[in-house]
């Protein structure tokens, strides 16, 4: 049989003790020119537009916990400083904005129901109201300054949403750990959860948001897991180790949207000795997954440092929403700002 010219030099070259460096050679040019990968960009990736918005003089950003964007692609900040509800075009031009005059306001959450009206969730009222575009007030849930554990009150709730037949279902909260439901008018229906780790428990129930079908997604942020359920309460599924869920957000064609951080751990930071669980978060991220929990993006953020955010830095992101054209808007707490991160 033959031998190969290959094993031939391979020989030759030991014999001469020149493999070494005849080996080397070849590898360094081999490597030099590379295999003609295809240089396609297939993940989606995300610029900040660091001249979004254009606040006018005088307009502040506190913490800022939720941002909703309405049917007409208008953006609505939710801050913790007044003017605490302020709206922008997607452009980032100002629009107009609205004030809070009870010192205890903590606002939580904003959200458009299926008839373009506005809903304000604040945890230091112990809130939920619900108000047409010009800010005048049609419905209040709770009872304003008072927590509780019923039908008329709340205990720092967090979030709101509502199915097609205008039921309101409310995540309450920091101080208790339940789902409320309402009807459409505000009347009272029922109520599930309690503190704690099994299935069906909630420890902080952060964020709420429901689908086409009727599912609720609740962030069971200090359990580290997404639980999602039936109008009646039933326990569906759990989404559990993927992600801390701070912010849920449906898209329209059900793609549901999450921002927090990566798995944690309970510790304790001495800046933040009294916080839950992932303060300060160790990451910060956002992901899309289907209904049935398939995860379909991972997006990390560079994480700013407190109080010397740069752009496109977020530092303990509390929310997310998507605009028509899939740019988000990310609202964080110690960074104090809204940014439009434009996907490219």
């Amino acid at each position: 049989m033959q031998t190969p010219r290959l094993v031939i030099a391979l020989l030759f070259s030991i014999s001469a003790g020149g493999f070494i460096a005849a080996g080397s050679a070849a590898v360094t040019a081999e490597s030099a020119q590379g295999p003609a990968y295809p240089r396609v960009d297939l993940a989606p990736r995300y610029e900040v537009d660091s001249s979004w918005p254009e606040r006018p003089p005088g307009v502040q950003w506190g913490g800022t916990p939720s941002i909703a964007v309405a049917p007409d692609d208008t953006i609505w900040v939710f801050t913790r400083k007044n003017p605490m509800v302020q709206v922008y075009d997607a452009a980032g031009h100002f629009i107009k904005s609205w004030e809070e005059k009870d010192a205890r306001a903590v606002p939580h959450a904003i959200r458009f129901d299926a008839q373009g009206n506005v809903w304000l969730v604040d945890a230091g009222l112990h809130v939920v109201r619900k108000f047409d575009r010009d800010g005048k007030l049609l419905l209040e849930l709770g009872t304003l300054g008072e927590a509780g554990l019923d039908g008329t009150h709340f205990s720092a709730p967090t979030d709101v949403c509502f199915q097609r037949n205008g039921d309101i279902f409310v995540s309450d909260g920091y101080g208790n750990s339940r789902i409320a439901h309402f009807d459409a008018t505000g009347r009272f229906i029922k109520s599930w959860g309690t503190m704690g780790v099994a299935p069906g428990q909630f420890s902080i129930p952060h964020s709420i948001a429901c689908d086409s079908q009727g599912r609720l997604y609740v962030a069971d942020r200090n359990n580290v897991r997404i639980q999602i359920f039936d109008a009646n309460g039933r326990l569906l599924d759990t989404w559990a180790n993927v992600v801390v869920p701070w912010g849920i957000w449906i898209s329209p064609q059900d793609e549901i949207w999450v921002c927090g951080s990566s798995p944690m751990h309970w510790r304790v930071d001495p800046d933040y000795p009294t916080a839950p669980l992932g303060c300060p978060p160790q990451d910060q991220l956002f992901m899309k997954f289907t209904p049935e929990g398939r995860v379909l993006q991972l997006t990390m953020l560079p994480k700013g440092k407190d109080h010397h955010e740069r752009p496109g830095e977020v530092n303990w992101i509390h929310t997310l929403a998507l605009d028509k054209s899939g740019n988000v808007y990310a609202g964080d707490i110690i960074g104090q700002r809204a940014q439009k991160f434009l996907r490219k």
